[in-house]
């Protein structure tokens, strides 16, 4: 990581770079996971019609994936840009809203409570508040690192990566905003069907008997991870590299929007 290394006075080098904050922040993230597969067994209670430790896992895993793929993708950026005190303003921000997202769904899971779309009491609507502005944060800040790796690619960069990763990060943050933020103004994310996420499909917990916004929401996000391995992938073995990322994000979406409407017509992924 010698290109990454920037001159700076004693202070400087003694604080975290952009990247470890990104980076333990997931470490402290994933400390939760194997706390919350002993506490899975003998559980009896349930919530959502599931084991109540089933959300607050899979929100451990993908809000540390999320924060990892982060940390990972900055390493495309100039290493001039990556000190900036804005920078490392939003990279803050960031893990701090990671980690305040997943220690609270986890808590109101081990107290039998929603975390999600909860406003019973005041002290839950005003958490409930905060974790909205804290995931628009969090996704924020991916459309910020996708804009610094297009304008500030770090020396050498291929033309596929720089693209797939700053499309990706940015249309990530673009369709998971439009989906979420549609999910929070209906007040949940089933459309029609029965409200639990038993019988839902196996580890994604996805409603076969109505519509579920979960679905383009998954989609969504994860194109902050598919499109940087297609963009990666396509410097190595294809001629036109950006073509391939093009041709990947357009069907990205498409399939963003498809499963979009699929949801909004009360019709399950699959049934």
């Amino acid at each position: 990581m010698t290109d990454m290394t920037i001159h700076a006075g004693p202070a400087a080098r003694n604080r975290l770079s952009t990247q470890q904050i990104f980076w333990q922040s997931a470490i402290g993230i994933l400390v939760l996971v194997p706390i919350t597969l002993v506490a899975m067994i003998g559980e009896d209670r349930i919530l959502n019609g599931i084991n109540l430790w089933v959300k607050p896992l899979k929100f451990q895993i993908s809000v540390a994936l999320h924060v990892m793929t982060l940390a990972v993708l900055l390493r495309l950026v100039a290493p001039a840009a990556l000190e900036r005190w804005w920078l490392r303003a939003v990279v803050w921000a960031c893990a701090i809203s990671a980690v305040f997202e997943v220690v609270y769904i986890t808590l109101q899971a081990g107290r039998g409570r929603h975390s999600h779309f909860n406003d019973q009491t005041a002290v839950e609507q005003a958490l409930y508040g905060a974790m909205g502005i804290g995931a628009v944060i969090l996704i924020g800040a991916a459309a910020v690192i996708g804009l610094l790796v297009l304008l500030r690619p770090r020396s050498g960069l291929g033309q596929g990566l720089r693209w797939g990763a700053g499309l990706g990060l940015i249309l990530g943050f673009v369709a998971t905003l439009i989906v979420a933020g549609y999910m929070s103004g209906i007040g949940g994310h089933w459309v029609g069907g029965s409200p639990t996420d038993a019988g839902g499909l196996p580890i994604v917990g996805w409603a076969r008997d109505g519509g579920d916004l979960r679905v383009p929401h998954f989609f969504a996000t994860h194109l902050m991870q598919v499109l940087p391995v297609v963009g990666w992938a396509a410097d190595r073995w294809t001629r036109r590299p950006v073509t391939a990322v093009a041709g990947t994000a357009a069907l990205g979406m498409v399939l963003v929007i498809a499963t979009f409407l699929q949801a909004l017509a009360g019709q399950p992924f699959l049934g």
